[in-house]
């Protein structure tokens, strides 16, 4: 179970780290090709990366479908959960396994009728081939345009994000029943950055920093309120 808790993780990054990296060499294989340099010029118009697009399009695809898997493991999935949280906890929690195996019953039958969808598309006819199996009547599928991959390698994201959308939803189920909390995640928290505790004699909202102006009247209302040189704001209504 350890192996996949970052399974999603290690696919986005491997998926994003080489689309970064193929949209680079096609953007600068598009501009040096036009460069009229002698003999570099001519191999580099003789390179055909047309496909690269497609390729970036199909990756995308991919960490979409398991990008959604991660947020339903991170809890990052945006919900409008105002109603449920004025409900009782016992209610609460009724509403929210209810919410959980929802969510898995969706994602389950969207990976069942995906895996049927490829297994029809051509995967069929591929796996038989391989084991030596296939008959006159398997129907091969069709190709992608510029890879001229078949197009069930590119649908087989549904049925494998979705499946393992499922499995996360039941994790999360189980979680739940067990300890009372779900994932949350941060919105405003940034993954490597320390954020420093704020003392609780400060406040956080005071604009006693030099950087904005001062209301004089207001100072002059409220002298009990000190300010950043140690003196009263009405001492330094007065000194301004």
């Amino acid at each position: 179970m350890k192996y996949l808790d970052h399974l999603e993780e290690w696919i986005i990054t491997f998926l994003i780290g080489a689309a970064t990296l193929l949209i680079f060499v096609a953007v600068m294989h598009r501009y040096a090709a036009g460069l009229p340099i002698p003999g570099v010029q001519d191999w580099l118009i003789g390179l055909n990366l047309s496909w690269a697009q497609e390729l970036c399009i199909i990756m995308f695809v991919w960490m979409a479908k398991f990008g959604a898997a991660y947020g339903v493991r991170t809890g990052i999935h945006v919900g409008v959960d105002v109603l449920i949280n004025s409900l009782s906890n016992r209610t609460r929690a009724t509403f929210i396994v209810f919410g959980l195996l929802a969510g898995a019953l969706f994602t389950g039958i969207i990976g069942t009728l995906g895996a049927h969808f490829i297994w029809e598309n051509g995967a069929h006819y591929a796996i038989f081939s391989t084991l030596g199996i296939a008959g006159n009547d398997l129907y091969p599928g069709p190709t992608t345009p510029d890879l001229e991959w078949p197009t069930w390698i590119v649908y087989a994201a549904i049925p494998l994000g979705s499946s393992l959308m499922c499995f996360r939803f039941l994790q999360v189920t189980v979680s739940f029943i067990r300890s009372g909390e779900l994932p949350h995640h941060d919105h405003g928290h940034v993954d490597g950055i320390e954020e420093d505790l704020v003392p609780a004699d400060v406040n956080p909202h005071s604009m006693d920093d030099n950087l904005h102006m001062h209301d004089l009247k207001y100072a002059k209302r409220h002298p009990e309120q000190k300010v950043s040189d140690g003196g009263t704001a009405n001492d330094q209504g007065e000194r301004k």
